[in-house]
Order: structure tokens, then sequence, then C-alpha cells
């Protein structure tokens, strides 16, 4: 399948679909814990983002890595400065400072590995957050000035992780609120 033909059948789609080099793959639904994170995820960067020129997306927005070979929806992503456009549409964007993906079970080894191979393509992406659901324990990649990647972790709920990319600061606690106890 071509991109243009992918970005067609998508755009009229109920189901979200990723695209990797012409090949589509259906996006599983999330479980309760999973929409709870990224809502709080969501509503703890909102705040702090309001009033800095930052765009924060949460799961329907499509990011597409270099030379239109894959398309993703990341549960998370924030965009500072201009955003860059795919086309007219206004729904895919390709450049990305931070991007938040919440670890499944079904996703974590994809998460962990080739998804993230992709994104690491993207020249504006400077963290990459992944969060479990299952255990508390955020783990942050930044990029460093020679373009290599630096793993740090939080594993305590009276942690906070500062996400330098945007400015902005995650409370452990805050984020696993409703979600594990």
């Amino acid at each position: 399948m071509t991109t243009s033909e992918y970005l067609q059948q998508e755009r009229q789609s109920r189901e979200r679909h990723e695209y990797i080099q012409g090949q589509i793959y259906a996006m599983a639904g999330a479980s309760r814990e999973h929409n709870q994170l990224v809502f709080n995820l969501a509503g703890l960067l909102h705040a702090q983002l309001r009033h800095r020129p930052c765009s924060a997306f949460v799961a329907d927005m499509r990011v597409r890595t270099r030379a239109h070979e894959a398309y993703f929806y990341p549960d998370l992503s924030v965009v500072c400065g201009e955003m860059q456009f795919e086309d007219e549409h206004s729904d895919t964007f390709t450049n990305p400072s931070l991007i938040i993906e919440v670890l499944s079970s079904s996703t974590e080894g994809y998460d962990r590995g080739a998804k993230f191979a992709h994104y690491r393509r993207l020249e504006s992406l400077r963290e990459y957050i992944l969060v479990a659901q299952d255990r508390i324990s955020i783990e942050r990649y930044t990029r460093n000035e020679q373009g290599q990647w630096l793993l740090s972790e939080a594993t305590e709920l009276d942690q906070t992780l500062q996400l330098e990319a945007i400015g902005c600061e995650l409370s452990l606690q805050a984020v696993y609120e409703k979600v594990l106890s």
C-alpha cells in the first residue's frame, strides 16, 4: 500500500491503523489503566504547557517518520515551536519534541524496539518516555548533543521526572493516581 492510499483510507476509517513501509497494522484497544495513565499524563502536561509555545496531543494525532516510511499514533506527543504538517489536512505532523508511549504486555517489546527505532529517525525528537501500566516505572530516553540516546528511570512514587525537551515535570504520584492501588 502506498502512503497516499494509506492516508486516504485512514482518514475515512473509524479504527486507527499504523503504517510501516507499505504494511498497515490495526491498533488494539486500551485497558482502563492505559486510559487512566494517558488522561493523567495529558492533564499534567496541559497544565504546564498552557502559556508556552508548545502543543500536546493524545492518541489521534499521527506522527510521520522520515521519508514516509512509517506513520504512528503515539499515546501522547508534544511539539514545541511551529508544527510541521505533512499536508493541508493538518492531521499528521513530522516534528515532535517529545513522545510518550504507555506500555502494555502486548506492545512493550514493539514500543521499546522497532517503534523506537523509527522514532529515533525524527530529528526533532529530544525525549522518548515509556510508562509502565502494571508497575511504577517511567523510562526516559534523551538524545544528547552527540545524537546518542541516554536512559534514566524513575520507579518510586515520590520521584519527579524532568522533561527537559518541553520544560515540564512529571510527579510519579500524579501519573499513577487511580492506576495502581
